[in-house]
């Protein structure tokens, strides 16, 4: 029989779901990253399938090539919202009803993230994990919507929606509260509200990094966005069309450190954008006296496009960047490749070489 619970029997025991009683082991200091006692520049990259792997040995596996690689920062979903319980084996966390939401903390539920968070914890890999989804993907906001109604833009006030939101985000957090792995608690993935107020995120925003600090007052807490909002520049991710304004945003009291995403092709700008874009958020970090993380970036598997970017991102090491995750990593299994959505890296490959090993020994190199 499944463990799934009602949202109140799922929170009350949630906390005794992992090993209690470890501080965390991230934090930041100015405009830099602090992992295990060491502040400097840190490498990474994301890996949104490994919370959904139902074989313990894969995920061992995909930690311990991420580890071995030199990489400290692995970004990975929290979510999987469904409108209907699966009947085929999928990996769900939470179903989101008007007549009752449940979260599932049974074997094929949130107990797939607990053996991510342990296993990150035995390889001194630290982990940031978004709690809900922009994009519809694994259910995201519109999911709350099937649900509670309304729209992705009505969804960030959406009293009903936000209600189950906070539930899901209580027992998440609270799960994972005391583990040495988590990094940070992202709000979403890319949070978009188009043709809004930026005020809207800007509150949302607000009051649910508050929540979350009176959850886990230990870890660090970001915002997920794309970086859209400067004024800086015209081109349209410079603009305020998405609902976001990257400065404002980084002047919200519970939010630690920025974050910046770069797909060139899906916004309509050239590839030689991404050095002054990085070096534009650089700045309102550093102004603001918190980090800036380039959280995700992807050019069509080809290194010559990606490395000026890394090298960029470094180069601003002391003027507000802290650190980089490309998208995103791949593995080989017994069963088969992970999806390649066209920039993956996979473990051990040229292109791993490039963007991987030679990354990372140039920001070792750089303390």
């Amino acid at each position: 029989m499944k463990a799934i619970f009602t949202t109140a029997l799922g929170l009350l025991s949630a906390a005794q779901a992992l090993p209690a009683a470890r501080s965390a082991s991230a934090s930041t200091s100015g405009t830099r990253f602090t992992i295990d006692g060491k502040t400097g520049y840190f490498a990474g990259t994301n890996s949104y399938w490994i919370s959904f792997l139902t074989n313990d040995a894969d995920v061992d596996q995909t930690l311990d090539h991420i580890s071995s690689s030199g990489l400290k920062i692995l970004r990975v979903w929290g979510f999987s919202d469904v409108n209907a319980t699966p009947t085929d084996g999928k990996v769900w966390f939470q179903l989101l009803s008007a007549s009752g939401s449940q979260i599932n903390t049974g074997a094929d539920g949130l107990q797939r993230l607990d053996a991510v968070v342990k296993s990150a914890e035995q390889r001194g890999v630290k982990l940031i994990i978004p709690l809900v989804n922009y994009w519809d993907d694994y259910g995201g906001m519109n999911a709350y919507v099937a649900a509670f109604g309304g729209t992705r833009e009505s969804w960030f006030t959406n009293a009903a929606a936000q209600e189950q939101f906070k539930k899901y985000v209580e027992a998440v957090v609270t799960r994972y509260a005391s583990s040495s792995a988590v990094f940070a608690w992202e709000l979403a993935n890319e949070p978009r509200c188009k043709g809004c107020s930026t005020d809207v995120i800007y509150q949302w925003a607000t009051e649910i990094s508050a929540y979350i600090r009176s959850l886990d007052s230990r870890h660090m807490i970001t915002l997920g966005d794309e970086g859209f909002g400067l004024p800086d520049d015209t081109t349209y991710p410079y603009g305020y069309s998405e609902g976001v304004d990257f400065v404002k945003n980084l002047g919200i009291k519970d939010l630690d450190f920025g974050t910046i995403h770069m797909y060139p092709d899906s916004w309509g700008v050239p590839h030689t954008f991404g050095p002054d874009w990085i070096k534009h958020h650089a700045a309102a970090c550093k102004a603001a006296g918190k980090p800036c993380l380039l959280e995700e970036y992807g050019y069509n598997g080809n290194c010559d496009l990606q490395k000026p970017w890394q090298q960029a991102s470094l180069a601003l090491a002391s003027e507000g960047m802290a650190g980089d995750l490309f998208w995103q990593w791949g593995e080989t299994f017994s069963s088969g490749p992970t999806h390649n959505d066209g920039n993956t890296v996979f473990y051990a490959s040229e292109l791993a070489q490039c963007l991987v090993t030679d990354h990372v020994a140039e920001v070792e190199g750089s303390y």
